[in-house]
């Protein structure tokens, strides 16, 4: 599984923002997308990511308040990013390792969209969901003439 099968199931909605923003409107419209995180795009360039991991750091800096602080700086402009390609274990190391909440998928230099951790999450575990449903039903669907190999044996095995 890669990044691109996480985006198609996720959908195409991308939620951007200029780094000239107010952080309260930006806060303004994740609050109301109900998104934790927009991507800063200046030109068409990627320049950063805002996610509540920097909007906290930065009303806590501001002595608990938004004030008249802008996007630009906030955001984090050094964001990790992956590409549709990119292998879902690869994904997982990378948020991992490097604590991230949310990667922009780029193509070149073309936005693609933006995996969460639970957008991986979601994936991993109905791809396990799915391999579970065709192991049981293989199981269910075994020919009754055919041996089981130690299941059997399992089964007749007495009690201690």
């Amino acid at each position: 599984m890669n990044v691109t099968q996480i985006l198609a199931a996720k959908g195409g909605t991308l939620y951007t923002v200029k780094p000239d923003t107010s952080l309260s409107e930006a806060l303004h419209t994740m609050a109301e997308k109900d998104i934790g995180s927009l991507v800063v795009m200046e030109h068409g360039d990627l320049v950063g990511v805002l996610s509540f991991r920097e909007v906290i750091q930065a009303i806590v800096r501001n002595g608990g308040s938004v004030g008249t602080l802008s996007v630009r700086s906030v955001m984090d402009d050094h964001p990790l990013t992956c590409t549709p390609d990119t292998a879902i274990d690869e994904v997982r190391r990378m948020m991992l390792v490097h604590h991230a909440r949310y990667l922009p998928v780029m193509s070149q230099r073309t936005l693609m969209g933006v995996i969460s951790f639970y957008d991986v999450a979601k994936a991993v575990v109905d791809a396990q969901d799915f391999e579970n449903r065709m192991l049981k039903a293989y199981i269910r669907d075994w020919p009754a003439n055919q041996p089981q190999g130690d299941a059997a044996a399992i089964k007749e095995a007495p009690a201690p």
